[in-house]
Order: structure tokens, then C-alpha cells, then sequence
């Protein structure tokens, strides 16, 4: 089990190409472990400076030259120089600059494998900050959600977290557990003189403000989901309702096939746009119908599997059919059966349709939904869409304020164990339980919140977690 280390460890020497991979100006490759200085020093020349030795360069100085390997000259670079402990990974690092084209960042890289570096795992330039103290596991994840970012809501929330605002409420949090478990670990070290070192009416008080706190915390997850990972927005209906055709107004782009024949869309088909800062990640569905072919039958499926996980839902309908009034009763049975989603009803097809105001305001009244109506091919009403879907999710634009947010589910799993854990240590309190079953309990609190933050992780978990970095960070 690897453990924060307060003395950086210096391990092997690791290479990797820090930016995208292509064609650029630049290219940035960065080297970290034990030996690094020697390694660079193996390679690089500085301009105008024959004796010039890299390795007694001090940290944070940056110098131009060019690299050799044994072939002769690679390219002209620019070397900065970091100094553990004072460095991302707290090793001593050097990062090279270089001219951006792929066989350039080739043969840099092949010259610094053969100079005594390894490839660098994903991830393991963070992963060794972890290790080495300079970060909490919490912080690493936010680093990635940062780079991963597709919204303003999702970057200023991950740069919140990667600045330590839950890190410090959850250490916070978990002082005060530890506190309250070593009482009465104490006590069970003098359980033969029948002592409280923190009476039952303290200790009760204690774990219901942790409870209410761990729970806030937990409540939070659903808006911070959103923001993270988008709202997730199904766009549902009969066939030929015009859903394919939203999607790709809503995108600008070509990105469904639109065809008057129904059932063309089998399987569903997800993107994802931004508006206003909130990300809408937007499911086209399979028509709802009674299918009669198998794939469609199939497609029909996932469509309702899809409704089943949404956070919105847009209900569309041909307003220029007479018979759609007639989903007013399906679209109600919708609203009664996903009570966990919102819901709007797009009423597609206005242009077409010459009485729309008044079946528009018909809708409304039979559904008791928020009725938007617009024509999709003419774009027409999309504003006034787009607003609806803002106003379903409103607040969530404010909410990379806050400084405390949970957005991971890794660590909302684990709040709820925690909370879980303190429930049950407030009912073996009021059950008059032994000391050892409380502090049992509290323990195990302690455990699940030492998740979060690293104090309490596994080889698997950090596994899971840095292999979603690139290679690079």
C-alpha cells in the first residue's frame, strides 16, 4: 500500500511528451527520478558554454542549447531545471522544449531511453506527487478533471478541488472522528476501571454534527455530478417527431441522419454541447413505438434505458399532426413514472402548424410541463429552448463558487459509507452498546473518509485512477 511520504522519494528516471502529440511550434518533454541531472547533463550542450555542467544548475533556471545522442545533434531546446523537493513530482526534474513535429519528439525521446530513462506509465508523474506528499489523492483526481475539463463549470469546480477546499474539509472532518475514536480507544486501555474519557451526551452531540456534515457533503454529489460530467438530456418521442433534426440544430452540425421515413434512428446517438457555461450531454433516442423488427424492437429498448439514467428530458411531439394533443396522457404517465428527471415538452413543427399558439397553450394546461415550441429544420424557438434548458438547471452556473463540492463518485460512495458508519455508532450509542462496537464503527468512518484523500488507499485504486491520465501528466 503506497503512503505519502514527507522526504521525497527519488525513483527511477521516467521520459514522456508532456503536450499533444502532432504537429506545433513546441514540443514539451519532461524527465523525473533519481540520476535525471546526469542524465540531461549526458545530453545537453549549452550555447556558447563548453564547459557549461547542467547538473549543478541550480532549480528553476532554464537555459538554451541543443541535445545530442550518438548520432549527432537532435535539436536546439531549452532546458528548466527542478530541484527536489521543490518540483511537480518532488524529484529533481528537467523539462526540454523542443521544435513540436513527431520525429523530433522521436528521437529526443529514443535519445533519453537510451540515456537511461524508462517510458512513463499514464499518470506517474502525478501518481509520484502523491507519493512523495506534495498532493492528496483528491488533488491528483482534480488535476485530471481539470485537463479533461469541456466546461467552464467543470474546470473552476476541478481547480476548487486541486486547490484543496474539500482536502482541507475532509481532513478537517477526520481530525474530529479521530479525536473521538482515540477517547475511546483510551477507554478500552482502562476498560477494568469503568472510566469515560468523553462523556455519552459529548460524544453524541459530536457525531451528529459529523453526520450532518458528511451529509451535506453527500447531497452535494448530484449538482456536482452535473457539473462534471454534464447534464445528461434524452431526447425522446414517436417517430419522425423531429429529434434527429434537434440534435443537429443544437450541435450545427450534421452529426444524426434526418429522413422523412420512420425509424431511421435504431440505436442512440450521444454529444455533447455547451450553453452558458452548463454542459448538456445529449442522448438522440430510437422512436417510441411498437416496433415490429427486431433491431428496432432492440433500439426502443436502450431508449428507455437511456430515460431511465437522464437528468432532463425532452419529450418532442409533431405539433402539425392533429392527433398530437393525443400524447398529452403519455407525456403525463412520464412525468409520474421519471419523477427523478425534469421534463419538457418540445412541441416540433410550429411553422406547419396554422392554430399553433392555441395547441401550444393546450399542452401546457393537459401535460402541467413547461412547453417549448419550435421548428427545428427553421431553427425557429431555439432560443427560447435553450433558455428552458438553462432555467431546469438553474444555479448550476454559480455553483464553481462554492468551495466545498463532491464530484466524484469514488468519493460520494465512500461519504456514504462514512455516514453510514457514524449512523450506526449513533445507534449502538443509544442502544447503551459496549466501547468496542462504537469505536468499531468510528473506526471504520475514519477509514472510508481516509479513502478520499489517500490516508487509506489501495495499489488497485491508484491504478484505476492514473490510468485515466495521459502519459504525459
Amino acid at each position: 500500500m503506497p503512503l505519502q511520504t514527507s522526504q521525497p522519494v527519488q525513483e527511477d528516471p521516467i521520459a514522456a511528451i508532456a503536450t499533444p502529440l502532432g504537429v506545433g511550434a513546441l514540443a514539451v518533454i519532461r524527465i523525473s527520478g533519481s540520476g535525471v541531472l546526469d542524465i540531461a547533463q549526458g545530453l545537453f550542450r549549452k550555447s556558447g558554454h563548453f564547459d557549461f555542467q547542467l547538473r549543478e544548475s541550480k532549480g528553476f533556471t532554464a537555459h538554451f542549447g541543443r541535445v545530442y545522442d550518438r548520432d549527432g545533434l537532435v535539436d536546439e531546446v531549452i532546458a528548466l531545471v527542478f530541484r527536489s523537493p521543490n518540483s511537480y513530482t518532488r524529484e529533481d526534474m528537467v523539462e526540454f522544449s523542443c521544435h513540436g513535429g513527431p520525429v523530433v519528439v522521436r528521437h529526443m525521446l529514443q535519445a533519453l531511453y537510451e540515456a537511461g530513462c524508462r517510458p512513463a506509465e499514464p499518470g506517474e508523474f502525478t501518481r509520484r506527487a502523491f507519493i512523495n506528499g506534495r498532493i492528496d489523492l483528491l488533488q491528483a483526481e482534480a488535476i485530471g478533471e481539470m485537463i479533461h475539463a469541456r466546461s467552464e463549470s467543470a474546470y473552476r469546480t476541478a481547480v476548487n478541488q486541486m486547490q484543496g477546499n474539500l482536502s482541507m474539509k475532509l481532513e478537517q472532518l477526520r481530525q474530529r472522528l479521530l479525536e473521538s475514536c482515540a477517547m475511546l480507544e483510551l477507554e478500552l486501555d482502562f476498560s477494568e476501571e469503568d472510566v469515560e474519557f468523553q462523556s455519552r451526551g459529548e460524544l453524541r452531540e459530536q457525531l451528529m454534527q459529523l453526520q450532518a456534515e458528511v451529509q451535506k457533503l453527500v447531497d452535494s454529489y448530484q449538482h456536482g455530478r452535473l457539473l462534471s460530467e454534464g447534464v445528461a438530456t434524452v431526447i425522446v418521442g414517436k417517430p419522425n417527431a423531429g429529434k434527429s433534426t434537434l440534435l443537429n440544430t443544437l450541435l450545427g452540425e450534421e452529426r444524426a441522419i434526418v429522413s422523412h421515413m420512420p425509424g431511421t434512428t435504431r440505436d442512440y446517438i450521444e454529444e455533447c454541447f455547451v450553453h452558458e457555461k452548463t454542459m448538456f450531454r445529449l442522448t438522440d433516442t430510437a422512436g417510441l413505438r411498437e416496433a415490429a423488427e427486431e433491431i428496432e424492437r432492440e433500439g426502443v429498448g436502450r431508449s428507455y434505458k437511456k430515460i431511465g439514467e437522464a437528468d432532463l428530458i425532452l419529450y418532442m411531439l409533431d405539433l402539425s399532426q392533429p392527433e398530437s394533443l393525443k400524447e398529452s396522457e403519455v407525456i403525463r404517465e412520464f412525468r409520474e413514472t421519471y419523477t427523478h428527471a425534469k421534463l419538457i415538452v418540445i412541441a416540433n413543427k410550429t411553422d406547419l402548424a396554422s392554430d399553433s399558439e392555441e395547441r401550444l397553450q393546450q399542452l401546457r394546461e393537459e401535460t402541467g410541463c413547461d412547453v417549448a415550441g419550435i421548428s427545428a429544420k427553421q431553427g425557429e424557438g431555439i432560443d427560447g429552448l435553450l433558455r428552458l434548458m438553462s432555467s431546469m438547471v438553474e444555479g448550476l452556473d454559480k455553483l464553481h463558487d462554492a468551495s466545498v463540492l463532491v464530484t466524484s463518485l469514488r468519493h460520494y460512495v465512500s461519504l456514504r459509507n462514512a455516514g453510514d458508519a457514524v449512523r450506526n455508532a449513533l445507534e449502538l450509542l443509544g442502544a447503551y452498546a459496549g466501547t468496542e462496537l462504537i469505536a468499531f464503527e468510528l473506526r471504520s468512518a475514519l477509514d472510508y473518509v481516509g479513502e478520499i484523500t489517500g490516508k487509506v488507499v489501495s495499489e488497485e485504486v491508484l491504478n484505476v485512477i492514473f490510468d485515466r491520465f495521459c502519459v504525459g501528466k
